[in-house]
């Protein structure tokens, strides 16, 4: 399935979700996943909306669960949408956080890393992270379009945020898998 292939104008994400990324002092905060989608990768704090709840609010109330941390100094750093072979759509909002109160502890749902920035572990991560990650810690603004088969990166389109109002835009120039 290539991004191509999708009706973008009519496309709607079955779920919505949040991620958030803790950054200072050269390190960023990710966690290794114990369950869920993703589970066995690393990733950073998030979950799926409930009903009537801000992205901001999400990122905030999941990083707490999974964590026991309130991120602090939470920017908007992009939008993500991802279509899966087998039908799920899924809207990701991602965050940058500056600070955060309380110490990153274990949950059954995750365990944090603290990871130097130029030791980022893509190879453990989803495959679309190597591509919009950089542009998250540089604090460029970006959207997204990914389609998977599982855990397998099919096709993507990424450029700096938001696009265009009609849904177009100039994807940058990057690597097709």
């Amino acid at each position: 399935m290539r991004i191509n292939d999708i009706d973008w104008s009519n496309w709607r994400a079955e779920r919505r979700a949040t991620l958030v990324f803790v950054v200072r002092d050269d390190q960023v905060l990710l966690i290794h996943k114990k369950r869920g989608l993703g589970a066995g990768k690393i990733n950073g704090p998030g979950g799926h909306l409930k009903d009537d709840e801000s992205p901001a609010t999400c990122a905030q109330r999941e990083a707490k669960e999974e964590l026991g941390i309130m991120p602090l100094d939470m920017k908007h750093c992009g939008d993500l949408r991802f279509q899966f072979t087998d039908g799920l759509s899924l809207l990701v909002h991602v965050f940058r956080a500056g600070d955060m109160q309380g110490v990153p502890r274990a949950s059954d749902e995750a365990i944090p890393l603290w990871t130097p920035i130029d030791q980022i572990p893509f190879d453990c991560m989803w495959q679309d992270d190597r591509l919009w990650f950089p542009m998250m810690l540089r604090g460029e603004p970006f959207s997204g379009r990914f389609t998977f088969d599982g855990d397998t990166l099919l096709d993507f389109e990424l450029w700096p945020y938001p696009p265009a109002p009609d849904g177009s835009a100039n994807p940058r120039s990057l690597a097709r898998p």
